[in-house]
C-alpha cells in the first residue's frame, strides 16, 4: 500500500517538475528545450517504474499521449538495440536497429547502447528526421538506461 502511494507521489512530482523545467521563453510552438528532453525522459522512467514495460511502450507509442510534445518525443530500446517504442516512427517499433546510421554515417543506435552500458544517463549527438519539418537536422539525445531498458528523448537544432 505504502509503495503504491509512493509511486503515485513519485508521478505527481515528476509532472509538476515536468511543468516547472519548461524554459518560459519557449513558445509551445517553437522546437523543445534540453529541460524539457530531461524532464520527459525523467517522467518516462517515473513511468516505466511505476506500470511497467508493456504499458510503458504501449503509452510512449501513443500518438496523443503524455510522452509527446511538439518535436518532442520518447523512444525505448532494449540493451541490444532493439527498438520497444517509439513515437515518431511506429515503423521502428520490433526492429533490431543496433547497425542504423545517421546521413554522415554515425552507428547513433550502437552508440547509445555502449553509452548506457557504460554510463547509464548521457547526452548524445547525430543527425535525424524531425517529424514536423520533415528535414534531417542535428539532434541531441538524453538518454537514461533502467534496467535493460533505455529510454531517450532529444532536441533539435
Amino acid at each position: 500500500m505504502r509503495t503504491k502511494h509512493f509511486l503515485k507521489v513519485t508521478l505527481a512530482l515528476a509532472a509538476t517538475v515536468a511543468g516547472l523545467c519548461l524554459n518560459p521563453a519557449q513558445a509551445k510552438d517553437g522546437n523543445a528545450t534540453a529541460a524539457e528532453a530531461t524532464a520527459m525522459v525523467k517522467k518516462g522512467v517515473v513511468y516505466l517504474k511505476a506500470n511497467g514495460k508493456d504499458k510503458t511502450y504501449a503509452a510512449i507509442s501513443d500518438k496523443h499521449g503524455q510522452f509527446i510534445d511538439r518535436d518532442l518525443y520518447l523512444v525505448a530500446y532494449g540493451m541490444d538495440g532493439t527498438a520497444y517504442a517509439h513515437d515518431a516512427n511506429e515503423k521502428m517499433i520490433g526492429k533490431n536497429l543496433i547497425d542504423l546510421k545517421d546521413i554522415d554515417g554515425k552507428p547513433f543506435v550502437k552508440e547509445r547502447i555502449d553509452l548506457a552500458q557504460a554510463k547509464g544517463s548521457f547526452w548524445q549527438d547525430y543527425k535525424f528526421t524531425n517529424p514536423t519539418n520533415k528535414k534531417i537536422e542535428p539532434k541531441s539525445m538524453y538518454c537514461e538506461r533502467v534496467d535493460d531498458v533505455v529510454l531517450c528523448g532529444g532536441v533539435y537544432k
